[in-house]
């Protein structure tokens, strides 16, 4: 494996795509109207998934020029990389295998790395994530009063929670009698409002934290035993003792954590922690041992169905040449729009309500993957990296930001999702509703493309004064995604595709996609700054004025 990234702005292919960029103009119109078969040709299937990338700013020769900028950098050599467990998370010196997470039992040939069989391990954890989900679905698994879980409480923060409650309200209809809340910001309301209405005697917490160590997860977890200890002695059902309060932590508490000692130390006992390897990175998590609140709310099976679906993802991925594959056009085309056509942010548009939580968890996956200003051997970035992501669902999407879309100045490529099958088909009498959502779905990529000229609006007999008010310029970027309905098997295609467009994009701008130091200064200092919160005059006095003056403010002012 080289030990420098190819300089992506050195290339060929990167000097054609500047000068091609210098002579370019978009128009989706004259395109479209050349071309009757350009939507045919430019629309790609991957697993379940209809991809149509027509309405993308590009052409047959900015795809030729971006699949040679692919080739010209090695992002083939670098997915083989991956897939093989090479060590391309270079800082941390690991491999990087959420890929492995659903390779199919008895897989060839198979994966040895670093002289650990990972399909062993993998198999291994997700027999026993099945055999808990089954015993907790089942009522196998009861509490300290004897009482079957109810109600499961997951706390994590980051990629311990964002995979889990994005997949979690995805696969709603799938969820059968278990109810699975989520805790993860340490604002105390968060654990103080979730458990509020809660029966500690049919409640089970799964404390989710690879080092066990993680402060909003632990703090999060010591406030829901506490919460624990005073409902139970409350409700006569313990006695207050040591002992029954340990043996209700152990009937009401596991762990997803590869800590034993700490989770011992907890109370839980280590045969009910689930563990994972540090080759899964946070955000590429929700597939391990940290989906085991899914795997109780959908079951094993429909668990199961889920890792197939990222796997057929990967497989798509890793076989398929760049001109079809799907991720590595997306992620290719994401660079052209960032480094070639001043980009800055990308929009998420799910057309299915159950995706609510979709661009809240790709923010985490694209902006802590991609939010670096160093390349992989830590020499400075040659580019701009990374975009915002972000989104809502449509139609919702509709009445609050697409005015920016449609009519602002900056550019913002846009991926629309939508499924065929709805989870509730509804009529309004003797309207399909479905039908309805989704000819917003269709209409809104088409008034991006193709948008409407001043003579249009004049047609129309608009004032003149206002006509220039009500133009859209079109050829605004849009990719349309389709599948046959929001399944386990089209939720992981979907996850997969966006983190194989952020590796995608990763390797072309020479950055490690798959370490995180930027989240740890501001967790450092909070740490040191604690002490001056709580009343330490030598902490405060070492702060800088502005941070000594908003404590001060805090001290001054906090009631209760």
């Amino acid at each position: 494996m080289p030990t420098s990234p190819i300089d992506a702005t050195t290339t060929d292919a990167w000097r054609a795509l500047s000068e091609h960029r210098d002579a370019f103009r978009g128009d989706l119109r004259g395109w479209f109207a050349a071309d009757p078969k350009r939507a045919e040709r430019l629309t790609r299937t991957a697993g379940d998934l209809y991809v149509d990338l027509s309405k993308n700013l590009l052409t047959d020769e900015t795809l030729e020029l971006l699949v040679r900028l692919a080739d010209e950098v090695g992002l083939r050599g670098r997915v083989d990389a991956m897939f093989a467990g090479e060590h391309i998370n270079t800082t941390e010196d690991r491999a990087v295998l959420h890929t492995a997470l659903r390779r199919p039992a008895g897989a060839e040939p198979a994966l040895v790395v670093d002289g650990q069989d990972v399909d062993a391990d993998v198999q291994e954890v997700l027999a026993q994530v099945a055999e808990f989900a089954e015993k907790v679905r089942t009522g196998e698994w009861r509490g300290i009063t004897g009482a079957p879980v109810k109600t499961v409480v997951n706390i994590g923060i980051g990629g311990s929670d964002l995979g889990p409650v994005m997949a979690y309200e995805a696969l709603k209809p799938y969820v059968g009698d278990i109810e699975v809340r989520f805790v993860s910001n340490i604002d105390p309301t968060d654990v103080a409002e979730t458990t509020a209405d809660l029966d500690p005697t049919t409640t089970l917490f799964i404390v989710a934290s690879k080092t066990f160590t993680t402060l909003e997860t632990l703090t999060n977890a010591r406030l829901a035993r506490e919460w624990l200890w005073e409902t139970l002695t409350a409700a006569g059902a313990i006695d207050g003792s040591e002992a029954s309060r340990a043996d209700a932590v152990a009937h009401h508490f596991v762990a997803v954590s590869t800590a034993l000692d700490k989770v011992e130390a907890f109370g839980i006992d280590p045969t009910n922690a689930f563990g994972f390897w540090d080759w899964v990175g946070g955000r590429y998590s929700v597939d391990s041992a940290i989906g085991l609140a899914l795997a109780i709310a959908i079951g094993p099976d429909a668990f199961g169905e889920l890792l197939e679906g990222f796997h057929t993802m990967d497989e798509h991925f890793r076989t398929t040449p760049f001109e079809q594959n799907v991720p590595a056009l997306m992620g290719l085309l994401n660079v052209w729009y960032v480094n070639f056509l001043d980009a800055h942010s990308h929009a998420v548009l799910p057309y299915a309500q159950h995706l609510h939580r979709f661009a809240a968890y790709l923010q985490q996956l694209t902006m802590e993957s991609n939010g670096k200003s160093v390349r992989w051997d830590g020499s400075p970035v040659t580019s701009q990296t990374g975009e915002i992501f972000w989104g809502e669902p449509g139609t919702n999407g509709q009445h609050a930001f697409y005015q920016l879309i449609h009519q602002g100045t900056r550019l913002v490529p846009a991926d629309f999702i939508a499924v065929a099958t709805p989870a509730h088909p509804l009529r309004d009498g003797e309207a399909d509703v479905h039908e309805l959502f989704l000819s917003n779905f269709f209409a809104q990529t088409k008034a991006l493309a193709f948008g409407k000229t001043a003579d249009e609006v004049r047609a129309e007999g608009t004032p003149e004064a206002i006509v220039p008010a009500r133009v859209f310029s079109g050829n605004r970027p849009t990719t349309s995604i389709m599948a046959p309905a929001l399944t386990p098997a089209v939720l992981g295609q979907l996850v997969a595709l966006y983190e194989h467009i952020t590796f995608v994009q990763g390797i072309v701008w020479g950055i490690n996609s798959f370490d995180q130091w930027g989240v740890e200064l501001g967790k450092k200092l909070a740490m040191e700054i604690a002490p001056a919160i709580s009343g330490d005059d030598e902490a405060l006095a070492a702060q800088d004025a502005s941070t000594k003056g908003l404590i001060e403010y805090y001290r001054a002012h906090r009631t209760r």
